[in-house]
C-alpha cells in the first residue's frame, strides 16, 4: 500500500515536468481554454436574453455601474460616462425631430476621430438605427459608393468635411438624402441648398433625459447594427455587415486579451474601421475601462501621449509599430506604464526590435477579417506568430488550410473535386466553415461579392466555407503564421512568389525604410514579374550594390524583384495597409512614371531605368 502511495505522489510529482517537455506553453493554453469558457457562457446568455441584450445595453449598465467614471480623454479635456450618455441623448432626440429617424433606419456618418463619433453612435443605438461608418479620406466616386451601398437615406457629417460632402451633393440630392452637418452654426450652412444644421446651441438646449427602451425593441441578434468597410486594397470598399451579435462577439476581444476595467486603452486608429471602433471603443465599453481618444496617429506624439494619459494598453495596425520604431531614440523610451499591445500586422524583426527598444510590453497579435467568421489570438507572445491553435477553437469555429493554385487562382481539387488540406508546416489557403455557430454575414448590396467570398462544396458536398483569402501556415507546434494574400502572392517561372517574405529581406538592407513588394505583366511573358517600391531612410540615397548583394544571397532568382520604384511615402490605406493594386497597373515604363527606377540587369545588379530597356522588353528583344 506504501509502495503504492509513493509510486502516485512520485507522478504527480514528475507530472508537471511531464506536462510541460510535452508542452511547453500547457499552462498558458490551459489560461486560455479557460477564459474562453468563461466569456463564451457570458456570450450565451447574452444571446438568450429577453429583451435584447446589446453593446448599448452594456454601455447603459456602465453608466450605472460607475456614472462619474472617465470614458473618453480627448485632447484637454475629458468625458465621464454619464457625460457621454447624456450628450447622446440630446443628439438622438434631435436627430428623431429633425432627420425623422425611426428603428431599422441606417444613418452614414463622415466624422474624424472625436468624443461627437462616440455620442452620433450611441444616439443612432438608441434610436434602434444602424450607423455606415463612412472612411473620411474618401472622395468623389468612392464616398458615393460607400454611401449608396448601406441604403442610408440621411448624411451626418462634420463642418471640416463639408468639402468632401459638396462634391457629391447633387448625387445625393438626386437619391433625396438628408444631409446634416454636427456642429456648425445655422446661419453659415444656410448657403448650401440640401444641407441642414445640428449646432451646438441645438443640442444643447435638447432634453438630455433618457429615451424610451420601446424606439429600439424590434432589433434582434441578426440585425445590422454597423455597417464596416473593408479597405480597398484591391478594388472599391465593400460594406461588411456587422450584426448585434458579431458587434458583441467580437469586442470580447480585449477581455480574452487580458484587459480589465482598470486598464487605460489609447484608440489613435480611425473609428470607422474594425480595430479602431470595435476592438478599441466597443470593447472597452465591454470592458467599462477608459478610452484616451486621439484624432490620428502621430509617431513623434505617442509615447508622450502614454505618459501623459498613464495609458496602459496600446493598439496597432499595420506599420505603426514599425514608425514607432524608425523614431529617433530617447532616453525615455522605457518610461511608460504601457503593459499590452493589442492588434495585428507586426513583422518578427519589428517585434523583437520593439520590445528590445521600449520594454516589456505584452504583444498581443491576433488575426481576422471584417466580414470574416475565424480569427486567432497569440496568447502565448509568441514572435511573428498571429495565433495558435486550440482544440476548444477548432472545435466550435471549424477551419482548414488548403492547396491554392496561384496561377489559376482557385483552390486546388482532387479527383473526387474536393480541396485538399496542406500538411503541417505546410503553406496553405485559410477557409472556415459557415453555420449556424459561425454566418458569414457578407457585404451590403453586394450578393455577387459575398458569392464570391464563399467556396462551396469544400470537403463534402453542400458544405460552405467562409474563403479568408489569405496564406497561412501552422507549424508543428500549432502556431500560426501569415505569409500574405492570395492576390498578392504572384507566380513566376513556374514559382510562388510570396510578397511578405520578398519585403521582410528588402528592409534589412541599411538604406531601406519600407518595401511594397508586387507582381507585374510584362508583354509576352507568363505571369507577373516582381516590382517593388521603397521608402528609403532620411538623407539616404538608393544603395544598388547592397540592395542587389542582398536579394541574391538570400532570395532565389525567380523572386528578386526585377524592377524597383523610390518611392517619397507609399501608398496606405486609412488603416496603415499597403496599397498595391495601383502600382502593379501602372507598371514600370519610365515615361509614364515620375518616380526614379531601376533595373535588374542579370549578373550586374540594379541600374537606371531607361526607355531603352522598357521598349526592349515590350518588344521581346530583351527576355526576363
Amino acid at each position: 500500500m506504501c509502495t503504492l502511495l509513493y509510486t502516485i505522489l512520485a507522478g504527480l510529482a514528475v507530472l508537471p515536468l511531464f506536462l510541460y517537455l510535452r508542452n511547453p506553453y500547457f499552462v498558458q493554453d490551459v489560461r486560455y481554454t479557460l477564459t474562453c469558457l468563461v466569456i463564451g457562457l457570458r456570450l450565451e446568455r447574452v444571446k438568450k436574453s429577453k429583451p435584447l441584450y446589446t453593446m448599448l445595453d452594456c454601455f447603459l449598465d456602465r453608466v450605472k455601474k460607475h456614472p462619474f467614471k472617465k470614458f473618453i480623454v480627448f485632447e484637454d479635456s475629458s468625458y465621464t460616462y454619464r457625460d457621454v450618455d447624456r450628450q447622446s441623448n440630446r443628439i438622438a432626440r434631435l436627430l428623431r425631430q429633425r432627420a425623422g429617424l425611426t428603428e431599422g433606419d441606417t444613418v452614414a456618418v463622415l466624422m474624424g476621430n472625436e468624443p461627437a463619433y462616440v455620442y452620433v453612435w450611441l444616439a443612432l443605438a438608441k434610436l434602434g438605427c444602424a450607423a455606415a461608418l463612412l472612411n473620411y479620406n474618401i472622395r468623389a466616386k468612392s464616398l458615393m459608393q460607400c454611401f449608396s451601398c448601406s441604403g442610408a437615406k440621411v448624411l451626418l457629417t462634420v463642418a471640416e468635411l463639408r468639402g468632401a460632402v459638396d462634391e457629391v451633393l447633387p448625387a445625393l440630392r438626386e437619391q433625396s438624402v438628408s444631409v446634416f452637418v454636427l456642429g456648425q452654426e445655422e446661419q453659415a450652412e444656410q448657403m448650401t441648398e440640401g444641407v441642414k444644421s445640428l449646432s451646438s446651441s441645438m443640442v444643447q438646449q435638447a432634453s438630455d433625459l433618457p429615451l424610451d427602451p420601446q424606439l429600439r425593441s424590434k432589433a434582434t441578434l441578426k440585425t445590422p447594427t454597423l455597417y464596416i468597410y473593408t479597405s480597398g486594397t484591391t478594388g472599391l470598399p465593400k460594406a461588411a455587415v456587422i450584426n448585434h451579435e458579431r458587434l458583441t462577439m467580437a469586442a470580447s476581444m480585449q477581455a480574452i486579451a487580458g484587459v480589465t476595467g482598470d486598464d487605460i486603452v489609447y484608440v489613435y486608429l480611425p473609428l470607422y474601421h474594425t480595430a479602431g471602433f470595435v476592438m478599441g471603443l466597443a470593447g472597452s465599453i465591454e470592458r467599462g475601462n477608459t478610452v484616451v481618444l486621439r484624432r490620428k496617429f502621430s509617431a513623434s506624439q505617442f509615447w508622450d501621449d502614454c505618459r501623459k494619459y498613464n495609458v496602459t494598453v496600446i493598439q496597432y495596425i499595420g506599420e505603426i509599430m514599425r514608425y514607432l520604431c524608425n523614431t529617433p531614440k530617447k532616453d525615455n523610451d522605457r518610461q511608460h506604464k504601457v503593459r499590452l499591445a493589442l492588434g495585428n500586422g507586426i513583422r518578427a524583426d519589428t517585434w523583437s526590435e520593439f520590445l528590445e527598444r521600449f520594454g516589456d510590453v505584452r504583444i498581443c497579435e491576433c488575426y481576422g477579417a471584417t466580414e470574416g467568421n475565424i480569427g486567432f489570438l497569440n496568447y502565448i507572445g509568441k514572435v511573428g506568430a498571429i495565433g495558435r491553435e486550440n482544440f476548444l477553437h477548432k472545435a466550435g469555429f471549424p477551419y482548414a488550410l488548403i492547396q491554392y493554385d496561384t496561377e489559376r487562382e482557385e483552390p486546388v481539387r482532387n479527383s473526387r473535386g474536393f480541396c485538399v488540406r496542406v500538411p503541417t508546416g505546410e503553406t496553405g489557403l485559410l477557409v472556415a466553415k459557415i453555420s449556424q455557430r459561425t454566418p458569414f454575414s457578407g457585404y451590403a448590396k453586394s450578393p455577387q461579392q459575398t458569392d464570391k467570398k464563399k467556396l462551396k462544396d469544400a470537403f463534402v458536398k453542400g458544405d460552405q466555407y467562409f474563403n479568408s483569402g489569405d496564406l497561412l501556415r501552422i507549424d508543428h507546434e500549432g502556431f500560426v503564421y501569415f505569409m500574405d494574400r492570395i492576390g498578392d502572392t504572384f507566380r513566376w517561372k513556374g514559382e510562388n512568389v510570396a510578397t511578405t517574405e520578398v519585403c521582410d529581406h528588402l528592409i534589412m538592407v541599411e538604406c531601406i525604410e519600407e518595401a511594397n513588394v508586387y507582381g507585374v505583366k510584362v508583354p509576352g511573358h507568363e505571369g507577373r514579374i516582381g516590382m517593388a517600391a521603397l521608402k528609403l531612410k532620411e538623407n539616404a540615397e538608393f544603395d544598388s550594390k547592397a540592395t542587389y548583394e542582398h536579394v541574391k544571397s538570400s532570395l532565389p532568382s525567380y523572386a528578386r524583384p526585377r524592377f524597383i520604384r523610390i518611392q517619397n511615402s507609399l501608398d496606405v490605406t486609412g488603416t496603415y495597409k499597403q496599397m498595391k493594386v495601383k502600382l502593379a497597373a501602372e507598371g514600370f515604363e519610365p515615361s509614364t512614371i515620375r518616380d526614379q527606377l531601376f533595373y535588374l540587369e542579370d549578373n550586374t545588379g540594379y541600374i537606371p531605368m531607361t526607355q531603352e530597356i522598357y521598349n526592349s522588353i515590350r518588344d521581346g528583344k530583351l527576355r526576363l
